[in-house]
C-alpha cells in the first residue's frame, strides 16, 4: 500500500516537482517547491487527524498535497486539471487502488480558487493547508524595491497559523502582518476569492472558517 514516506523518495515525483517550480520561477511567481507541499501535506494531515478521520484519509491527504502543484509543470493556467492527470499517471503506476485513485485525484483537480470546489473531505482539507500557506520565506526576489503585490502581501506576513479550536466547530487561519510592507486591503485584493474557498472547504469539515489578521477577526 503507497504511503506518504515512500512518495516523498520518488525520484521520477521529485523531478516533476523540482521542474514545476522552475518554470514558477522564470514567471515570477513565489516558492511552490519542496518546501511547500510538504507544509501543505503536513496541515492536511493535522486537519483530517483532529477532525478523526482514519489514518488511510490522512495519508492519502497528505499524498494528495505533495502532488497537487506538478500541473505547473504544464502550465500555470488549470494547473489543478493537469496536476490531476499527471497525479493519476503516477499513482496508477504505483499500484494505487482506484477508489483511492479516485480521492487522490479529485482533490488535485479541484485545490486551486479559480475552478476547484470541496467536493470531499480530502479535497477540503488540501485546500485549507493550500490556501493558508502564505509566509516571507515563498518570496524569491531579493529586491524589495521590485516587489509585485503577492511578493509585497507574503513578504509581510510574519508567522501564519491554522488550528482548529478543541470543540472542533472551528478552524482559524491566524496572520501576524508586518504592514510596514503589505496593507490588511492588499492581502484581501489577491486572496478573498481563495479565503472564499477557504469557508466552503470549512463547512465541508463541519467547520467555520474565521481569518484573523493583527489579532483582529476579519472573516
Amino acid at each position: 500500500m503507497l504511503c506518504f514516506e515512500d512518495l516523498k523518495k520518488n525520484d521520477a515525483v521529485n523531478t516533476y516537482i523540482r521542474r514545476a517550480d522552475e518554470s514558477l520561477i522564470a514567471l515570477g511567481y513565489t516558492e511552490h517547491s519542496f518546501a511547500h507541499v510538504t507544509r501543505v501535506a503536513e496541515v492536511a494531515g493535522y486537519i483530517l487527524q483532529t477532525l478523526g478521520y482514519s489514518p488511510r484519509e490522512v495519508e492519502l491527504v497528505k499524498i494528495a498535497a505533495y502532488l497537487h502543484d506538478i500541473g505547473n509543470l504544464v502550465n500555470r493556467i488549470e494547473h489543478s486539471q493537469s496536476g490531476a492527470v499527471m497525479a493519476f499517471r503516477i499513482l496508477d503506476g504505483l499500484g494505487m487502488p482506484a477508489d483511492e485513485l479516485a480521492t487522490v485525484v479529485t482533490a488535485i483537480g479541484n485545490h486551486d480558487e479559480g475552478t476547484g470546489v470541496p467536493v470531499n473531505p480530502i479535497a477540503a482539507a488540501l485546500i485549507l493547508a493550500d490556501k493558508s500557506d502564505v509566509r516571507r520565506s515563498r518570496v524569491r526576489n531579493g529586491d524589495l524595491s521590485d516587489f509585485d503585490i503577492h511578493d509585497r502581501v507574503n513578504y509581510s506576513v510574519r508567522s501564519s497559523v491554522l488550528k482548529i479550536n478543541t470543540s472542533h466547530t472551528l478552524v482559524k487561519l491566524k496572520l501576524d502582518v508586518d504592514v510596514h510592507y503589505s496593507t490588511v486591503m492588499e492581502y484581501f485584493e489577491i486572496f478573498l476569492e481563495r479565503m472564499i474557498l477557504c469557508r466552503k472547504a470549512a463547512e465541508t469539515l463541519g467547520l467555520e472558517f474565521k481569518l484573523i489578521i493583527n489579532e483582529q477577526q476579519l472573516l
